[in-house]
């Protein structure tokens, strides 16, 4: 299993490069974009070196933050916001403290969840309210699989930037045809590029396994798309615009989360 202080050293010589790169480039955006990078990098690290306790600290703040800006690409009111907050907290906190106990969370979550429609008695937006919640509770609780994977967690993470970062670049490059409709600006061939170096990460990390390269192989595109879908949906670019340089943290994430699911399920 990887450890946090073997993974140290990578992070901090990737984001020196980066920079060397951004300033290279001249574009503000990416020095804005590399400067939250920067701030935020070192802090995820420190918690998770302090081991589980800090991995559901991590959890449960993007949790929370995702669930806000989900709800509003969803047009959930607060109390729904709140609710669905609270159930994603819980199966995060279960995780840590009684992880024999998830199903049970996420089932006490899912009947939370579709109490505030119905005891509301919502009958034009009721449905909506109900899938949109139960949809947000099943994605977002996903950010839970960090407490037990701990360094693993990190370096899925940084492979599935990277293939990011990566399939953004040599999609632009390379060109070809478009890996869906949901996302335009994605080629299959950035796609492809996107997943060797996925994968070559986690060689370097010392974390290759079949699981976690399949879950970045994979599990890294289809998280984007389905964010993409949702944004769609709502008719917005990004899910929110306080991260500097790139929208929200669900624009940041979309395809961690999915990659989580694919390892959880083939672990």
């Amino acid at each position: 299993m990887t450890s946090v202080g073997s993974l140290a050293p990578y992070l901090g010589g990737a984001l020196a490069l980066g920079g060397v790169a951004v300033a290279a480039s001249g574009r503000r955006e990416l020095m804005v974009r590399w400067c939250a990078w920067a701030a935020g990098v070192p802090l995820v690290t420190l918690a998770f070196w302090w081991g589980e306790p800090g991995a559901a600290a991590v959890a449960v703040v993007v949790g929370v933050i995702a669930v806000l800006e989900f709800g509003g690409l969803m047009l959930l009111n607060r109390l729904d916001r709140a609710v669905l907050a609270a159930a994603v907290t819980g199966v995060v906190l279960t995780v840590w403290l009684a992880p024999g106990e998830v199903l049970r969370a996420l089932g006490a979550g899912a009947l939370a969840v579709a109490a505030v429609p119905l005891l509301g008695g919502d009958a034009d937006h009721g449905l909506r309210r109900l899938g949109a919640g139960l949809l947000g509770l099943a994605w977002l609780s996903v950010p839970a699989a960090l407490v037990p994977l701990g360094a693993d967690g990190l370096a899925l993470f940084v492979a599935v930037s990277v293939a990011d970062i990566t399939t953004y670049f040599a999609g632009r490059r390379l060109g070809g045809p478009r890996l869906s409709p949901l996302s335009p600006a994605k080629r299959w061939s950035g796609t492809l590029a996107g997943a060797a170096a996925g994968v070559g990460v986690l060689a370097v990390l010392s974390a290759a396994s079949l699981p976690m390269a399949v879950a970045v192989v994979a599990g890294g595109p289809a998280g984007d798309l389905l964010e993409s879908m949702v944004k769609r949906g709502a008719r917005v670019k990004d899910a929110g615009r306080w991260l500097p340089g790139s929208g929200g943290l669900l624009d940041r994430i979309d395809s961690l989360l999915v990659a989580l699911a694919v390892l959880l399920v083939l672990s």
